[in-house]
């Protein structure tokens, strides 16, 4: 068992890191003051620097990188804010991987390398006002109807709503009661019938957008279907590896505050030395560091397991649940050892702490994490209606 980069890896991300460091920190306070996304031109470059699809197939424009090498990147952008790092993470672990892995090749041809070239973003809707943690009780209806599937219903909580190209749309497909009825179906953004709430205004992920969508009479080709009814279990096995990505860009929110704080308390002079001279401060960076790289190994271990497939729901739930409550823990503590500086937005501390909440309720709560958790040790799924 080697713990070690390659060679090739770490020039990847030290790439990515360079890139991150030297274009995006003036972007990424727009995005938060602006609470706007990146522009196309950005994602464009993104595409041109090879840094979108990096685990993509080659043959559908993709560099056919490892989940690995995408984290890795991931990792390097989130560094620098949650807005600007969230066109990578849809690109690599978002929903363009269920089309992937169980989409028609017409429709992997037509939208997975537009998703690589920086052409096409793509999101995922999958909670609505009564179906979130309770994912089975969704609502949204696809109907086939001849050479076309119809859609009624709407969704909440969608990070991209009104901004993203299309939508992975987890809908129920059939009568079937609970997870038996659901599969998946790719919406376009201009499909007839698709309109779009107002920008939601959250605590934090500014510059990520999230609106309800709202499906009447909603009209896609039915070779937009992804999953028919009674494919949910691979719908959610995909989203184990999105989970992975949830929990890396938490983890770039708490090694982004560590590495900013860590520069901090050797320059912050206070009773004639610098703060790093203070064994409290020396205990909370060591707490800081040893909560960072556990992290980043339960991530790293998901994602070097998953190489020849998708990550399980067990090391995936681990890693995320890990990553997004250290996240806080971390972030908190950066803000505190700052003092005022950490509390003001002009220094961005504080932004990162906001975010960090965010990562521990999308992609599903923290608590839900640890119930998988305790389902995949025992066996079993755990019937919460009873």
């Amino acid at each position: 068992m080697d713990f070690r980069l390659t060679d090739d890896q770490v020039r990847l991300r030290d790439a990515a890191r360079a890139f991150a460091r030297a274009e995006l920190p003036d972007i990424a306070k727009a995005c938060e003051e602006n609470a706007e996304p990146p522009s196309t031109e950005l994602i464009k470059q993104y595409a041109d620097m090879g840094f979108l699809g990096v685990n993509i197939p080659a043959e559908y424009g993709g560099l056919g990188l490892g989940n690995l090498e995408a984290l890795l990147i991931v990792e390097e952008f989130a560094k620098i804010s949650s807005a600007v790092a969230f066109p990578i993470f849809e690109s690599c672990v978002g929903p363009v991987k269920a089309i992937e892995h169980f989409g028609s090749e017409d429709l992997k041809k037509r939208v997975v390398p537009a998703v690589c070239k920086g052409e096409t973003v793509v999101a995922i809707a999958m909670s609505e006002p009564d179906a979130g943690s309770a994912l089975t009780d969704l609502k949204t209806k696809a109907v086939a109807a001849g050479d076309k599937v119809i859609l009624n219903g709407m969704k909440r909580w969608c990070s991209g709503g009104g901004h993203a190209d299309g939508y992975l749309v987890y809908c129920r497909m059939s009568d079937d009661a609970g997870a038996r009825g659901i599969g998946a179906v790719y919406v376009e953004k201009d499909a007839p019938g698709v309109t779009f709430g107002p920008q939601e205004s959250l605590m934090g992920f500014r510059g990520v957008p999230s609106s309800d969508i709202f499906f009447d009479d909603a009209e896609v080709s039915a070779e937009n279907v992804v999953v028919p009814a009674g494919g949910f279990k691979k719908l959610m096995e995909a989203f184990d590896l999105e989970r992975c990505g949830n929990a890396t860009m938490a983890l770039g929110q708490a090694s982004g505050a560590l590495e900013d704080v860590l520069a901090y308390v050797q320059e912050r002079r206070q009773f004639g030395k610098p703060i790093v001279d203070f064994q409290a401060v020396q205990l909370r960076l060591a707490e800081m560091q040893m909560r960072v790289e556990a992290a980043r190994l339960l991530i790293h271990r998901v994602a070097c397991n998953s190489q020849i497939g998708l990550p399980s729901i067990l090391d995936s739930s681990v890693a995320k649940c890990y990553a997004n409550e250290i996240a806080r823990e971390v972030t908190g503590s950066a803000v505190q050892m700052m003092g005022a500086y950490g509390y003001s937005k002009e220094f961005g501390m504080e932004r990162r702490m906001r975010d960090a909440w965010g990562w521990g309720i999308a992609g599903g709560a923290i608590d839900i994490q640890k119930v998988n958790i305790a389902s995949a040790m025992v066996g079993r799924r755990f019937d919460q209606r009873k």
